[in-house]
Order: structure tokens, then C-alpha cells, then sequence
């Protein structure tokens, strides 16, 4: 227990250090020297009116790769219906998406392409939408400054109304019309660049080809744009960053950058298939709550039947029932204000780590047979929870990790490898005991002289290994396979679904063992000492058919006789 105590300080310590770096539906992403080809900004799901602000704060690539124009740099916005395939995976495993003039889809797919060579983005919107695209575009060379070097050579009067003059001396003896010319110009100049700052709004229904101004400070590139998201184009949207030179086999050129997304729809920051969470978890901690209750009473009314073991799943509901509560909190915050407030945050982080550990220690204990059947675990046992409780805390490391840093991040995807592997281990090993105490059953049951009460055992056992089987497989396949082919709208319903097996299998587990005089563990003797010995005293003669019966109960010994 000290290993888990120290794990859990330890990863209360982490948490708090990454707590800082969230930012929740407002992202911010900084990368450098990096050399993937594309990166994972961020999945939303938007309804109508939904916004999508996103800002390049920076841009650096390397300086050689400045004017080579072959492989695209820049963004893709695609759209899918589920949470599964995006509009243009099948091409993206061949080529860059950078790339592509049309789809084979009707999903709409828009292509935010960086030319550095010329200062502007060019915009390619594909497939059928109705979005709203706000941002400043790029103008064409000033007009008023095209004027002014083709009318010195071609007008027949100068501004002022006198023939222009050919005469250098001329020119010097009048310094006011040299003035006249070189000043108005630059006047007119910065009044038609006045226009190039505002932002113009395009429906990219209607405009497929847009071009938008590129700025460049002191090496780095910037640009930003603003999309309302229309009726029709509501969907879950995946935001890409592309560097195309980097998917040549063999060549791998570093850039950095630097961005910032902000996404919203009209209820707030939360993505479609998230905003129905906080209610979601609200209610179940309810659910949860009331059925720890309803266990209490039960502990209460056969309270000279209980075991620790009893105690110890009552507190991981009530844990269950607060870690909900937290995480209701959590996602209503967020909702409202973006980012998560981290008094909150660290409640709900500790009752995670808390709920987590609890369920798999008291999961593998009831498996064991522990408090029911015996007070001690065997060695095989103990190493089963010395890897476990580790685990487990890795696990709730491997989830807060991936709570606090961007889906961009490289370290993310990592860390969500790890969770998945290390969930599956846990699984695993907690099945282990409970496939041991079946082993175990079935040797006595053959040799013990107690088959019937070894049996009741063995099947309540073996019900409670099919209970644990179809627990995993539901919450870990199942409901994933669920969550990536339901509408974007309809994905909250994985977590309701997840947060249902697990009440179904919470209370299965408390009904098989309960503290009830029926119950199979209960007919056990609860000492050692307390064993009863049946001794066949003959089998022919006068005696035929009685038996001795030696009972030894609390140091005191009884014998009678029964005659059949």
C-alpha cells in the first residue's frame, strides 16, 4: 500500500504541474524542430452558427526550403458524420491532402494553402457547404501606385494641369511640383492599402478559390481567419496541419510554429457531442449515490453478516458518485468559460485516481476470496496487486497527461498508447484470481467430501468471471466500436453508455455477494478450528449405516449418533 500511496502523491504532483499548461476548447500549440508531416490540431463537433477561430501566430521554416514551391505547406478542414473515416483518409495514405482538387465524397473538405513566395494563403473549398469564411484577404497591387508610374510617361498633363517637363534643370528649380509628385502618390498609396487590414466574409458555397493576405515579421509567417459554420456544413470537423516535404521517404526538414484555435458553438465552448455530458454525469452520480445508499442500508440490516470487504465496495461507489459529480463540474466550466477552474480540476483528478484504483484493488480482492473465505492472500496473490496498484496509478498519469496537453502534441498520442495498453493489463490481471478460485473450487469439490457447497461456489464464481468478461469487453470494445459509427451529434450516448454497464455491473457484483444468510461464502466456517469431520465407524454388521460424527466448535467437542 505504501507503493500506491507514494504513486498517488506522485501523480497528484504531476497533475498539478500540467494543470497549468490546459487550455481546455481555447488551444494553444507550439511546436519546435518539428518533423512530422502532418499534425492533429484538433476534432470539434459543430452546429450551426458553430465558430472556428484560428490564429498562426508563427510560421518558421528553413530558409532553403523558402522558394521550393513543390510540396504545399499549410491546413485542411475536413468534415465526417461520425467519428470514424474523414472525407479524405484513402488519399491521405498516398498523398498529401494539400493536393487534392476533388473528392469522391460530397463531405466538404477546405484547404488553407501557405504560399511564401507570393504572401498569401489560397483558400480551395471542395464539396458541398455553406460556411462563412471571415478574414483579410489579399488585395492586388495599389492602383493609385500603378497610376502614378505609367501617367510621368503617357499623360499629356501633369496632375497640376501644365505639360510635364523633360528638363532636368527645370525639375531642380521647382521643388514643389517634385514634391507634388513624389508625396501624392505615397497619400494615395496609403489610402488604397487601407483596405488590404479589413476582413471581407466569403460564403465558400459560392467562392471555391479564395486568396488571403500572408503576413511576415522578422522571419515567421502569420495569418488568421474566422468560419461560422452553416446549416448544412454542421459536422464533426477535423483541423490538420500539412508539411508536405516531409512525407518524401528519407527527407525530414524541421519547422516550427506556433497556433492558436478557438472553437465554439452556440451553447458554448463544447463540442456537440460533449455539451449533453455535464446533465449526463450529474444524473449518474445521483444514480450512483442512491445505490451506494441502498448498499449502506443493506450492510446495516445484516450487520453481524458483513465483511471489510463490504465497506470497501460502498466507498468505491460513494467515490464513483463524487468523481461524477467533479466531472460534471469540470465540463460545465468548460462549457462556459473555455477552460477548466483548477480547484475543481484537481477534485476531479484525485477522485478519478481514487475511483480507479479502488475498482481494480477491490475488484481483484472479491476474486481472491478475501474477508470471505480467508483473511490472507497467498504470494501468487499479493504480486498480482504489486502490479496492479502501479499500473494503475501509470494509468491515472497516462489520463491527466492526455486531459492537459494539446491533441497536437507529440507526447499525446503516446501517452494515449500507454493508457489503452496499461487499461488492458489491468483488465487482464484482475482475472487471474477469480480464474484461480475456480481452479481451486473444482479440486475441492472432488476431494473434500463438500461438493454441493464447493459447487454453489464455483458457479457463483464462474458467473462472476462472465460478469468481469462481458464488463471489459463492453466498456473497452464494444462502446468504442459504437462511438466511431454514431452521428457526431449522438456520440455523449458512449459515455452513457460506458457509465450504464458499469451501474448494471456494480450492482450485479453487490446481489451475487451480499451479506445474506443464502449467501454460498457464507456457509463457510468462519475459523479454522470449526471443521466438521464425518468418520465411518462400519460398513456390515450390527453397526451397518451408523457413522460417528466428530464436531469440533470453538475448542468444545460433541459426538452423537444417528442411526439411518
Amino acid at each position: 500500500m505504501a507503493v500506491a500511496h507514494r504513486g498517488c502523491v506522485l501523480a497528484g504532483y504531476l497533475f498539478l504541474l500540467l494543470l497549468t499548461r490546459c487550455k481546455a476548447r481555447i488551444h494553444s500549440l507550439t511546436l519546435k524542430n518539428e518533423t512530422r508531416f502532418a499534425v492533429d490540431l484538433n476534432t470539434f463537433g459543430f452546429y450551426a452558427n458553430g465558430t472556428l477561430d484560428v490564429n498562426l501566430v508563427s510560421l518558421r521554416l528553413q530558409e532553403q526550403l523558402v522558394n521550393y514551391s513543390n510540396y504545399p505547406v499549410g491546413f485542411s478542414l475536413s468534415r465526417s458524420r461520425v467519428n470514424g473515416v474523414l472525407s479524405y483518409t484513402a488519399e491521405e495514405t498516398e498523398t498529401c491532402p494539400l493536393t487534392l482538387t476533388k473528392l469522391t465524397s460530397s463531405e466538404p473538405l477546405i484547404l488553407f494553402l501557405i504560399d511564401i513566395k507570393t504572401l498569401r494563403v489560397n483558400v480551395r473549398a471542395m464539396g458541398e457547404q455553406d460556411n462563412l469564411l471571415r478574414a483579410k484577404s489579399k488585395a492586388e497591387a495599389p492602383k493609385g501606385l500603378r497610376k502614378t508610374r505609367q501617367e510621368p510617361a503617357n499623360a499629356a498633363n501633369t496632375p497640376d494641369g501644365s505639360k510635364p517637363s523633360t528638363n532636368g534643370d527645370e525639375k531642380a528649380s521647382d521643388p514643389d511640383k517634385k514634391d507634388d509628385k513624389s508625396v501624392e502618390p505615397n497619400k494615395e498609396v496609403q489610402k488604397e492599402e487601407k483596405p488590404e487590414v479589413e476582413e471581407t466574409e466569403f460564403q465558400l458555397g459560392k467562392n471555391k478559390q479564395l486568396t488571403l493576405a500572408l503576413d511576415k515579421v522578422n522571419g515567421s509567417y502569420n495569418f488568421s481567419f474566422h468560419m461560422v459554420v452553416g446549416l448544412l456544413a454542421e459536422g464533426l470537423y477535423s483541423l490538420k496541419f500539412h508539411y508536405c516535404q516531409n512525407r518524401v521517404p528519407g527527407i525530414k526538414f524541421p519547422y516550427s510554429f506556433s497556433v492558436e484555435v478557438t472553437e465554439t458553438n452556440p451553447d458554448g465552448y463544447l463540442s456537440a457531442a460533449e455539451i449533453p455530458l455535464s446533465r449526463l454525469y450529474i444524473c449518474m452520480a445521483g444514480v450512483f449515490f442512491t445505490a451506494a445508499m441502498v448498499w449502506v442500508y443493506t450492510l446495516m440490516k445484516h450487520r453481524y453478516s458483513v465483511f471489510k470487504i463490504h465497506w470497501l465496495m460502498a466507498a468505491l461507489a460513494f467515490t464513483k458518485a463524487t468523481s461524477l459529480v467533479f466531472h460534471s463540474i469540470n465540463y460545465h466550466f468548460i462549457n462556459t468559460k473555455g477552460h477548466p477552474i483548477e480547484g475543481w480540476a484537481v477534485m476531479y483528478y484525485i477522485t478519478h485516481l481514487l475511483k480507479g484504483a479502488l475498482l481494480f484493488i477491490t475488484l481483484a480482492l472479491i476474486g481472491t476470496g478475501w474477508a470471505f473465505v480467508k483473511y490472507i492472500l497467498s504470494d501468487k496473490e499479493k504480486k498480482i496487486f504489486m502490479i496492479v496498484i502501479p499500473l494503475q496509478v501509470l494509468a491515472n498519469v497516462a489520463f491527466i497527461i492526455i486531459e492537459s496537453t494539446e491533441e497536437g502534441s507529440s507526447e499525446y498520442y503516446l501517452w494515449k498508447e500507454i493508457l489503452f495498453l496499461v487499461d488492458l493489463i489491468c483488465c487482464g490481471a484482475i482475472l487471474f484470481p477469480v480464474v484461480w478460485s475456480i481452479r481451486h473450487l473444482q479440486e475441492a469439490s472432488s476431494t473434500d467430501g463438500k461438493a454441493a457447497m464447493n459447487l454453489e461456489k464455483l458457479k457463483l464464481f464462474r458467473h462472476y468471471y462472465v460478469m468481469i468478461v462481458c464488463y471489459i469487453y463492453f466498456t473497452r470494445i464494444i462502446a468504442i466500436l459504437l462511438k466511431v459509427t454514431m452521428p457526431f451529434q449522438w456520440q455523449w450516448c458512449y459515455e452513457f453508455l460506458v457509465e450504464v454497464s458499469t451501474l448494471i455491473f456494480f450492482v450485479l457484483t453487490g446481489y451475487k455477494f451480499r451479506p445474506a444468510s443464502n449467501n454460498p461464502y457464507l456457509q463457510l466456517p468462519q475459523d479454522e478450528e470449526d471443521v466438521e469431520m464425518d468418520e465411518v465407524m462400519t460398513e456390515s454388521g450390527a453397526l451397518e449405516g451408523i457413522s460417528k460424527v466428530k464436531k469440533t466448535c470453538n475448542g468444545r467437542e460433541r459426538q452423537k449418533e444417528s442411526t439411518l
